[in-house]
C-alpha cells in the first residue's frame, strides 16, 4: 500500500471493521494489555464524557448490560456514575456470558445499583445507556429489545446512548440485520469508529457520533491492511496544496478545458465553468453549446472558448465536430459531461479523441451515463491507460457498474477502483473517494451539498485545482482528488450570502485564495 500522507494514521482518522477491531484488540491483549484494563478504560471514559453532559443525567440513567464485553463497558459506567451520587438502575435483556462482566455486574448490586427484574418503562424520563453488543454483533436481535428502545427514542422523554454500535445494527454494512435497529441520540464508538458507523445507511440510527479514547498504539494503526480514512471539515487547517512559483504565467499556472452544458441543460455549463475560475487556474478553456456560447463573454468574460457544440433533435450535445479540431495534449485536465446530455451515436464517434488524452479526464454526470449505455460501457476504463476520475452518484454507478457487488459503498467504490485502474468519488451523504489501494470517507459535511448544480460546480472546480496542482506534480494523486471535494463541502458549509451554486463559487473563490495565502506565509 502506498503511504498515506494525508490525512494522519491516528485514531481519529482510521476507520475499521469489526474484524480489523477485534484482531486490534487480540494484539494489544497479547502484548500485555488485561482485559479487565481495557474494558475499565472504556467504561470511565464513556464516564466522563457523560460528566461533562450532566443534563442527561439528572432524571438517572438505567444501563442495559449485554452478555458479553459490550456489557462489562456498559458495568463500569453504571459504577461510575452510581459513585460520583446519580440514580443508576441496570437491565440484563439477556443472560451473562462473560465472567468478567458477571464480575461486574455482582459488584453493582453489592454497592447498592437497583438491578431490574422486569424492563425499564420508556414512558421515563432517565436516560437508557445501551451496552448490549456492540462491536461484536453479527445478527438480528430480539425485536421486543429494539421496539422498546425505540419507544423511548420517539417519545423524547430522555435520550438513548448506544455504546459502540446501536443494537441490531450491523458493524461493517450499517445496515439493521432485520427490519430495524436501536436508533440513539448518540452513539460512542470506543477505541476507532467502525466502518458501518460512517454509511450512508446508519444515519437514521447513530445520531450524534462521538469516538472514546481509549489509547490505542499508533504503531497498531500504522500496520493495518486496507485503511479507510475518515475525513472531516477539522481537516482543512491541514490541507497543503502545491505553491506554484511567483514567475509562472499564466499557461504554467493550470490549464483546464471544460466540455459541458447543451441546449436541454445550459445552466450546467455556467456553474462547471464558475467552478473552475474559483480553482485560480491560470487558463481556462471551454467547449460549450452554441446557446452558451453566445452569452458566455457576459457572465464569465475570462474563458477563452475553443469551439461550439450543436445539439441533436432531442437537445442534447455533439461533442464529435468540436473535437476533432482540438489539441487536447494542451491541456493539463479536461473534465467532460455535466448538463451535456445522451448520445450513443456521438459518443462513439468521439471516445477515442477522450481515450487517448493524456492528461488527467475528469467525467461527470452525462459522460458516466454515456459511457453506461455505450457498447464498451465500463470497460472504456480498461483501454484508457492514462488518469481517470469519476464523480458517479449511487444511480450512475449501478449504472457503469453492475457486475460489482459489495455490502458498503466504501467497498464499491474501493472494488470498482481497483478493477478498472481509475479513482472514484462516490457522491452521497458521507462521499466516498477510493483508488486502487486507498479510500477516503468524509463524514460531518453539509446536507447543503447535496444540490442541483452543486455537481456541476464541483467538476469544474476539480477540473481547474488538478489543472494547477497538475503543473507542479505530474503524477497527482488520488489525496488531491479528496481534497478538492472537502473544500468544495466546506464552501458551501461556510457561504453566509446563499445556498446556490453561483453563491457557494464565490465563496470557494475566496476560501482556496486563503490557503494559497496561508501557505505563502
Amino acid at each position: 500500500m502506498n503511504e498515506i500522507v494525508w490525512p494522519t494514521i491516528d485514531s481519529e482518522h482510521l476507520i475499521v471493521d469489526s474484524k480489523q477491531m477485534l484482531i486490534l484488540e487480540k494484539e494489544m491483549f497479547s502484548d500485555g494489555m488485561p482485559k479487565e484494563a481495557l474494558m475499565e478504560k472504556a467504561g470511565i471514559q464513556i464516564s466522563k464524557w457523560l460528566l461533562k453532559k450532566k443534563p442527561l443525567l439528572k432524571h438517572g440513567i438505567t444501563v442495559f448490560i449485554g452478555p458479553g464485553h459490550n456489557g462489562g463497558d456498559g458495568a463500569v459506567i453504571a459504577r461510575e456514575l452510581f459513585l460520583r451520587g446519580f440514580y443508576v438502575q441496570v437491565w440484563c435483556p439477556f443472560p451473562i456470558k462473560k465472567t468478567l462482566t458477571n464480575n461486574h455486574l455482582n459488584y453493582l448490586t453489592s454497592i447498592g445499583v437497583t438491578k431490574l427484574v422486569e424492563p425499564p418503562d420508556a414512558n421515563g424520563k432517565e436516560l437508557w445507556i445501551d451496552a448490549v453488543f456492540g462491536n461484536n454483533q453479527t445478527r438480528k436481535v430480539d425485536e421486543k429489545l429494539i421496539k422498546l428502545f425505540n419507544q423511548k427514542f420517539h417519545k423524547k422523554y430522555g435520550k438513548v446512548i448506544s455504546i459502540d454500535i446501536p443494537t441490531g445494527l450491523c458493524p461493517d454494512k450499517g445496515e439493521p440485520f432485520l427490519d430495524n435497529a436501536v436508533r440513539a441520540d448518540y452513539t460512542l464508538a470506543i477505541g476507532l469508529y467502525k466502518i458501518g458507523l460512517i454509511q450512508d445507511s446508519a444515519l437514521p440510527f447513530i445520531g450524534e457520533l462521538h469516538r472514546i479514547d481509549v489509547g490505542m498504539p499508533t504503531s497498531k494503526l500504522s500496520k493495518v491492511d486496507k485503511k479507510i480514512f475518515k475525513v472531516t471539515y477539522k481537516d482543512i487547517k491541514n490541507i497543503d496544496l502545491p505553491s506554484l512559483p511567483k514567475n509562472y504565467n499564466k499557461y504554467q499556472r493550470g490549464r483546464t478545458l471544460l466540455i459541458a452544458g447543451s441546449e436541454k441543460y445550459p445552466g450546467a455549463a455556467y456553474l462547471a465553468l464558475k467552478g473552475a475560475i474559483s480553482s485560480g487556474a491560470g487558463y481556462i478553456s471551454a467547449v460549450l453549446p452554441e446557446l452558451v456560447a453566445e452569452s458566455i463573454w457576459q457572465v464569465a468574460p475570462e474563458i477563452v472558448l475553443k469551439d461550439t457544440m450543436q445539439s441533436n433533435q432531442h437537445g442534447n450535445a455533439s461533442l464529435f465536430s468540436a473535437l476533432k479540431n482540438i489539441d487536447l495534449s494542451a491541456f493539463d485536465s479536461v473534465a467532460v459531461g455535466p448538463g451535456i446530455g445522451v448520445d450513443n451515436d456521438d459518443w462513439q464517434k468521439s471516445k477515442d479523441y477522450l481515450m487517448d488524452y493524456g492528461g488527467l479526464l475528469i467525467l461527470d454526470a452525462d459522460a458516466l451515463n454515456r459511457i453506461s449505455e455505450s457498447k464498451l460501457g465500463s470497460n472504456f476504463f480498461l483501454e484508457r491507460k492514462f488518469k481517470t476520475w469519476i464523480t458517479p452518484h449511487s444511480k450512475e454507478f449501478r449504472r457503469l457498474f453492475p457486475n460489482i457487488n459489495s455490502a458498503t459503498n466504501v467497498r464499491l467504490a474501493l472494488d470498482a477502483a481497483k478493477e478498472f485502474n481509475i479513482s472514484i468519488l462516490f457522491k452521497g451523504a458521507n462521499s466516498i473517494v477510493a483508488d486502487s489501494k486507498k479510500v477516503w470517507q468524509l463524514f460531518g459535511t453539509d446536507s447543503q451539498t447535496a444540490r442541483a448544480g452543486l455537481g456541476d460546480l464541483l467538476s469544474g472546480f476539480i477540473a481547474g485545482s488538478s489543472a494547477i496542482d497538475s503543473t507542479f506534480c505530474r503524477n497527482i494523486t488520488t489525496d488531491f482528488f479528496v481534497k478538492y471535494v472537502l473544500l468544495h463541502s466546506f464552501a458551501a458549509s461556510k457561504c453566509k450570502k446563499g445556498s446556490n451554486a453561483s453563491a457557494i463559487g464565490g465563496e470557494l473563490s475566496k476560501l482556496m485564495r486563503n490557503i494559497k495565502m496561508r501557505q505563502i506565509s
